[in-house]
């Protein structure tokens, strides 16, 4: 699809990108500068791999590269609490959330996995921190045991911090971080205070000072104690911030932060205004000033159908209708003017369900949606073009689960998911793309453009060690060596070292963005996203 720059693009960029392929920009200045920690949730399989920036060249550099079993995870190392060790590791898990603090350390909290024992996997609420200059990890907080599938949250007092404190186990929750170097964990689908499981949306901070958990709002418990449920939302009005508003229990919703250290949130699978399920489209907007939630865009109801079809409108025109249809595990960026870029998932597009591979911006100071590019209906296949060469019909296919960052130039990227590859085959992807949001175009940078016989590639591994003292960790895989994932069902966890073109112009919450936790599909069941301890179906 041709994706012409609309002249309200003009205004959100000081500095143009230049106009040259991408596989020359990997030569001059790197392939990727990514301050971020991503966890790849495909297996159970506690695995770090690196990436040499200026060669392009994925590595692996640690962790296992094969798993203990089918949907077995490897169990964690955790070592002795707050002591860090070069023994220690997290367990394999999916669907953790994530956080970079002030000081460059990685941050990892929960998702469903292994524990210390690695016997059964579960919602784990274990806290754990990254050296990146000793590449040491650090059990924090939480339990090293899951005590069955999943440990209670210890709430406190609301808004009393308490070294007692921590949120019961979960997985696909949101993060942010703010100003202060402070780290925001909101909902997911995990435990309450009386181990119930369901649909949270709890909000917590924890300070990295103190080591101190704080329940900051939301209820702490789920309105069903014998069933999977969760909490409606209360909107208020659209546009007013009040005290008593909070968004309604979800997962897989997507995260930014705004340049005046707001904190946002899209969609997910959840609870709307009066207690339905299904795929959200609402916009929430956080102060951490003021603690108050207001409700900024889409719908307070799921509809009909429990997904709410999109608005798109013209493409690349903003408008104050346009709203992308109700979605979870969309993937999300910030550009370098501060706009909120949001792309596909597993949801609505103009009418029926399913992948999408839609294109959008939010513009925080308009408050207007634009649709931006790709398809307003489901199962898209992907234009690949020629790889390394930038196009505008170019565009990734259909997908959910994706990992994504922005580069210090302000382009924008990201790499596999679950969806639909150049010829229109569902599986899981491992390719890797670029998008220049100033002249709208994509580039196919590496991976594969099929997924394979298996419905994925498999895995190649290899090792480097990093000479350079200017590194720094996020998890990815491997890029142009070829095939990026096992071919095996269970849940994978991966790390990457990166050395960054430029240190110096890297940020927490500057130009960069903190990608989601994608929920991975097992490759032996295609037709229904499930975890083995629940029903729930996920994309």
């Amino acid at each position: 699809m041709t994706n012409p720059v609309s002249s309200h693009r003009l205004e959100h960029f000081s500095v143009i990108p230049n106009k040259t392929t991408v596989l020359e920009r990997v030569q001059s200045t790197g392939l990727i500068t990514v301050l971020s920690f991503i966890v790849l949730s495909l297996g159970a399989l506690s695995q770090l791999a690196g990436a040499q920036a200026q060669t392009g060249a994925w590595t692996w550099v640690g962790g296992s590269s094969t798993l203990p079993g089918t949907n077995r995870g490897e169990p964690g190392v955790y070592g002795t609490l707050g002591v860090s060790a070069s023994g220690n590791i997290p367990g394999g898990r999916e669907g953790a959330v994530i956080w970079s603090d002030g000081s460059g350390n990685f941050w990892l909290f929960g998702g469903f996995g292994s524990d210390s024992v690695g016997s059964n996997s579960g919602s784990l609420n274990d806290l754990w921190k990254l050296n990146v200059s000793t590449s040491e990890w650090t059990w924090m907080s939480g339990s090293s045991t899951l005590g069955g599938f999943g440990r209670p949250g210890i709430y406190g007092a609301l808004g009393v911090p308490a070294s007692g404190n921590v949120p019961g186990g979960r997985d696909e929750g949101v993060s942010w971080t703010d100003s202060e170097g402070n780290l925001w964990l909101f909902g997911g689908a995990g435990r309450d205070s009386n181990g119930s499981s369901g649909y949270l949306n709890d909000l917590w901070e924890f300070n990295p000072s103190s080591g101190q958990w704080t329940w900051m709002g939301g209820s702490n418990s789920l309105p069903n104690s014998s069933g999977y449920g969760g909490q409606p939302g209360v909107y208020g009005t659209l546009g007013v911030p009040a005290a008593a508003n909070v968004p309604g229990g979800r997962d897989s919703a997507v995260s930014w932060v705004d340049t005046s250290g707001n904190f946002w949130l899209f969609g997910g699978m959840g609870y709307d205004s009066v207690g339905a399920q299904g795929n959200l489209n609402d916009l929430w907007q956080f102060n951490p000033s003021t603690g108050q939630w207001t409700w900024m865009s889409g719908s307070n109801t799921v509809g009909s159908n429990s997904n709410q079809p999109g608005v798109y409108g013209t493409l690349g025109i903003p408008a104050a209708g346009n709203v992308p249809g109700g979605r979870r595990v969309a993937t999300a960026w910030t550009d370098s003017g501060g706009n909120f870029w949001l792309f596909g998932g597993f949801g609505s597009g103009a009418s029926v369900e399913g992948w999408l591979n839609d294109l959008w911006e939010f513009n925080p100071s308009t408050l207007e949606w634009a649709w931006m590019g790709g398809s307003t209906g489901q199962g898209q296949s992907g234009d690949y073009g020629t790889i390394g060469i930038a196009s505008t019909g170019n565009f990734p296919g259909a997908r959910a689960s994706s990992l994504s960052w922005t580069d210090t130039g302000g382009n924008l990227w990201i790499f596999g998911g679950y969806g639909y590859d150049s010829a229109g085959e569902r599986g899981d992807l491992d390719d890797l793309w670029q998008f220049n949001p100033f002249n709208q175009e994509w580039t196919w940078i590496g991976g594969n453009n099929t997924i394979g016989f298996n419905g994925g590639q498999g895995g190649v591994y290899a090792r480097w060690v990093c000479q350079p003292p200017e590194t720094f960790r996020g998890l990815v895989r491997n890029l142009r060596a070829g095939p990026t994932r096992k071919a095996i069902s269970g849940s994978l966890e991966e790390m990457a070292m990166l050395r960054p073109a430029k240190w110096a112009l890297l940020t927490i919450c500057g130009n960069i963005s903190l990608p989601r936790l994608p929920f991975r599909l097992r490759p032996n069941r295609p037709s229904a996203w499930r975890r083995v301890r629940t029903a729930r179906r996920r994309p």
